[in-house]
């Protein structure tokens, strides 16, 4: 695993992140030691009281200290503030809110859980932050200025053997659903190791050289946007699979570097 020991440095716009995601994790925290309860939306996801609660106190964070940028959360959508289209402020700033990524392991006291917090300025994802309080880990970046794990800067996997690799998926429900099944079962076969960490977990190994890949299909912009801006941070690759960058289209692969490509043409059978 490569780690490099820095003082990374903070914009306002960051170390403002981290101190409320931190705070989102206390209370998530404070939730589970005191027992959770689960209902389902009408997506038939399952949400919970700290769900709303995060999603609140970051709202009113964001409304308090950047009071021009536009808000888009999972709880409560967009903010009054989003403009038709882009739905960022008119400065063209956008905070993307997943208050609890992971409640379904979360209601079920799985500790594999997160806080994801973006910034998008003028349709690009700028900063990014992933709070996982039951783990102790943080994960964050900012464009330019590299990725890093609790304080300690990450890079991703230079490996260049897909056969040497590990391959790690989301939900195989949504892969089957979507139809990337075919392509799926190949990179199964193409790589050396397979796991299904799903959630924040599986893009977090690809961040910091404990895998080479993550697939994920069929979730939204707040489940992506951060890890967009982390892996590309972190020397690695993040495409959508409709032939761009999004975080828009609700799939990506997030990778290393020198193998990015071969899994993107096995996947989608190019």
């Amino acid at each position: 695993m490569s780690i490099e020991i820095t003082k990374p440095a903070k914009s306002r716009e960051l170390a403002w992140a981290l101190d409320i995601c931190n705070k989102a994790g206390e209370i998530a925290m404070d939730h589970l030691r005191k027992g959770v309860r689960s209902e389902m939306k009408a997506d038939d996801s399952p949400v919970t009281a700290a769900d709303k609660e995060c999603e609140r106190m970051i709202r009113e964070g964001i409304a308090a200290a950047f009071p021009d940028d536009a808000i888009l959360g999972e709880e409560e959508g967009e903010s009054a503030s989003a403009k038709p289209g882009s739905g960022a402020g008119g400065n063209g700033r956008k905070w993307i809110i997943d208050p609890i990524d992971g409640t379904y392991n979360y209601a079920r006291a799985v500790p594999i859980f997160a806080t994801l917090l973006a910034l998008e300025q003028d349709g690009e994802i700028v900063l990014g932050v992933v709070h996982a309080p039951a783990m102790g880990d943080t994960y964050w970046a900012e464009k330019g200025a590299g990725a890093y794990k609790n304080g300690e800067r990450i890079k991703a996997s230079t490996l260049r053997q897909l056969s040497r690799s590990q391959f790690n998926f989301g939900a195989l429900d949504r892969i089957l659903k979507d139809g990337y099944w075919d392509g799926f079962t190949r990179l199964v076969s193409a790589t050396y190791r397979q796991r299904g960490y799903g959630d924040y977990l599986g893009f977090a190994y690809v961040f910091e050289d404990k895998a080479e890949s993550m697939l994920e299909v069929g979730v939204k912009v707040w489940d992506l946007a951060p890890m967009k801006i982390i892996i590309e941070e972190a020397g690695g690759r993040y495409s959508d699979l409709s032939g761009g960058q999004s975080v828009y289209t609700g799939s990506c692969l997030v990778s290393n570097e020198p193998l990015h490509d071969e899994i993107l043409r096995i996947l989608l059978g190019r």
